[in-house]
């Protein structure tokens, strides 16, 4: 018998929440899917499409229950119906439980997430700390895991959940044949930041945008203001100055932020080694990495390797 999945969703859900992990388990062929309503039949969605769902199963019917987020997540809050289905399911030995973006809400209010560490969409996240204080909720992770219960960031943060189940269930050479024909990542990490430096330094249509990437891809490189310059075809100062421009911070602030986020990837997910972590990342040595650490997260590497969690 297949694993069977069913992808719970309340009017006004979000569309990809729910669409991108159905493929990914589509992909993987190893699964049976569903989608799951309170009372089953056409339930419409935040873009106005229309999807037609099952009524809610019996609890032993379902192996992994994921929850979308979306727009009408607040009205589900208070549907006492839904917060004890997803208590039963979350109460077999065997179940897994897990929730896409604002379906965290849900999977909170129904007592799943006491006592554990979660994620929510960055939007979500004070509106989440205000309701559960009693939650642990790490806003900047992609997904965290929890022994059977997995939370999410939400969009395209769902794929990477799945494809992270898809691993756990049938090993990661599966996942990896899913991710390249969905063309995503294999596998973005799930202490991976949702914020990304790459991200805040790129503009609407800025020159250097390509020039970043490669940096990003490149770090452990020299990338000098000489070295940049001339990859962008301009002279060294004329480069710093148009850099400082379009992106708020000199070529060496923008190396040193990509190269921390970078490390600190690579720190949580529990690389075996810091000097190798430095090498990597370009910094040269632990202790420089160790500076930029303090002046950009307040914290040491060291500190990232003690507090990231164990099974996230």
């Amino acid at each position: 018998m297949p694993h069977r999945i069913a992808m719970l969703v309340f009017p006004r859900f979000q569309l990809l929440d729910a669409a991108g992990p159905i493929a990914a388990f589509e992909v993987a062929g190893r699964y049976g899917l569903r989608v799951v309503s309170r009372d089953g039949g056409p339930v419409r969605s935040s873009s106005g499409i229309t999807w037609i769902t099952d009524a809610l199963p019996r609890a032993s019917e379902i192996d992994t229950l994921l929850v979308s987020g979306g727009q009408g997540v607040d009205e589900a809050l208070q549907d006492d119906r839904l917060l004890r289905f997803v208590r039963r399911v979350a109460a077999r030995e065997r179940a897994r439980v897990a929730s896409v973006c604002s379906g965290s809400l849900l999977l909170g209010a129904a007592g799943v997430l006491d006592g554990r560490s979660a994620t929510t969409h960055w939007s979500r996240s004070d509106q989440f700390q205000q309701l559960f204080p009693q939650i642990r909720l790490d806003a900047d992770r992609i997904f965290v895991k929890q022994g059977s219960v997995w939370t999410s960031a939400g969009i395209s943060a769902g794929i990477d959940l799945a494809v992270a189940m898809i691993a756990e269930d049938h090993g990661q050479a599966l996942a990896r044949a899913v991710a390249q024909e969905l063309v995503v990542y294999y596998r973005r990490p799930g202490g991976q930041s949702q914020f990304s430096s790459l991200l805040a330094l790129q503009g609407g249509e800025s020159r250097f945008d390509a020039l970043l990437d490669h940096v990003r891809r490149h770090l452990a490189d020299r990338h000098s203001v000489e070295d940049l310059a001339q990859r962008a075809c301009m002279s060294p100062r004329h480069f710093a100055r148009e850099f400082g421009a379009r992106t708020g911070v000199t070529p060496a602030k923008a190396v040193e932020r990509l190269r921390v986020e970078a490390a600190r990837t690579a720190l949580e997910e529990g690389a075996a080694s810091v000097q190798r972590v430095a090498l990597d990342c370009g910094f040269g040595d632990v202790e420089r990495m160790r500076r930029s650490f303090l002046r950009l997260l307040g914290v040491p590497p060291s500190a990232l390797r003690r507090t990231a969690p164990a099974d996230a």
